[in-house]
């Protein structure tokens, strides 16, 4: 770790504002249990229009946006503040799709044109902008491109499919991923009302919201290319990172929340006369967690603020972050299930939406071993 400047940890007065506001809108605003609701009704939507469109008028959708593009203009770590707060209660709403992917691919890749045509309606919650990269048999593995852009008199062609597109089915603009040479794909702009897009919904176990985009020749624009010609991969790579550290920032509220709810029944249910939080089998386990989430806020703050301030460190932090909030939010969903017994498996329970969701997010993004694995060459093991 030598040649490294150790990155601020601590909020600043206005991210502790930022932070205490969060968590008392989403608590009082978006309780967990409403997942069952969304989820058995089928909702067509899969989250709350008015629950984002008033986040967008507090300014939290355009936290990280800059200002020429009717954002806030500040950083990542803001951004984080609002993200953890959001992982607490699991929301739907589109913090991964469309602030983790869609708004970080286009802040890195896209041009003048797009971020203007684009960005402010990101802002305002009026525009959903998702990325679809995963592709049948590629488990997750961005590099595996079957999709394919032929060129055409006005630009490309695109023909092939994706899966597991986050909010895909409501999406006004979806990027996706598609083979422009032998060696190399490109990052494409599309509308999803263009003729030879077909969109299927997916509803996720987890409770987020995706769909299957099916691409039949659609034809797009040279307008439409994001980055680079055959540049998707290393764009692609540094968009990941950042939404892997923001995906990190909801694993972190999560495991903090399943932790805090638990240590509440621990305090609540009885056995033998006493609480079983007395229980020093139960007490030495909680420990365990607690322990645990002290490291992963460490990791995840330290990422958040390299994005910001740190460029050149933010491979090496966003993969540490990743490894250790996935392991700490599944450990967490685990002794929580385990330590609310019975009860925890059933689905009337809310405890168990978390576990669910920390299956899904244990793999999104990479998993912890390929993390370990990217830390350990980065560090040149």
């Amino acid at each position: 770790m030598s040649g490294h400047t150790a990155p601020s940890l601590l909020l600043n007065d206005e991210q502790q504002m930022l932070s205490k506001t969060a968590h008392q809108f989403i608590h009082d605003r978006a309780p967990v249990a409403r997942l069952r609701t969304l989820r058995d009704s089928k909702d067509e939507t899969g989250f709350s229009r008015e629950l984002w469109n008033e986040m967008a008028e507090l300014g939290w959708l355009g936290l990280q946006i800059p200002e020429q593009y009717d954002g806030m203009g500040l950083g990542f770590f803001d951004l984080c503040v609002v993200l953890e707060q959001s992982g607490r209660e699991l929301m739907p709403e589109p913090f991964v799709s469309t602030l983790l992917l869609g708004t970080q691919t286009l802040l890195l890749g896209g041009t003048d044109a797009q971020k203007k045509a684009l960005l402010p309606g990101i802002a305002s919650g009026e525009t959903i902008v998702t990325l679809g990269y995963e592709e049948a048999g590629s488990h997750g593995d961005a590099s595996m491109v079957a999709t394919t852009a032929r060129k055409s008199t006005a630009g490309f062609e695109l023909s092939g499919a994706k899966l597991q597109v986050l909010d895909g089915h409501l999406a006004e603009r979806i990027i996706v991923s598609a083979t422009t040479s032998d060696s190399g794909y490109t990052l494409f702009l599309i509308d999803p009302a263009r003729s030879g897009v077909t969109i299927t919904r997916q509803f996720r176990i987890d409770g987020l919201n995706a769909a299957i985009v099916q691409l039949d020749a659609v034809p797009v624009e040279r307008d439409d290319v994001i980055g680079e010609i055959g540049g998707g991969a290393v764009l692609l790579e540094a968009v990941f990172d950042r939404a892997g550290v923001g995906l990190s920032a909801q694993m972190l509220g999560a495991s903090e929340q399943a932790f805090a709810d638990t240590i509440e029944y621990l305090k609540e249910r009885e056995q033998f006369g006493v609480p079983i939080g007395s229980f020093q089998a139960l007490q030495h386990r909680a420990v365990s967690v607690y322990t645990e989430l002290a490291l992963t806020r460490s990791a995840v703050l330290a990422a958040a603020r390299a994005i910001d301030d740190a460029p050149d460190d933010v491979p090496r932090l966003a993969s540490l972050a990743k490894a250790i909030a996935s392991e700490t939010f599944m450990h967490a969903a685990k002794e929580a299930i385990q330590m609310h017994g019975g009860i925890g498996v059933t689905d009337e329970h809310d405890i168990g939406f978390y576990i669910k969701r920390a299956q899904a997010t244990y793999m999104t993004f990479g998993k912890p071993s390929q993390h370990r694995q990217r830390w350990a060459e980065l560090h040149g093991y």
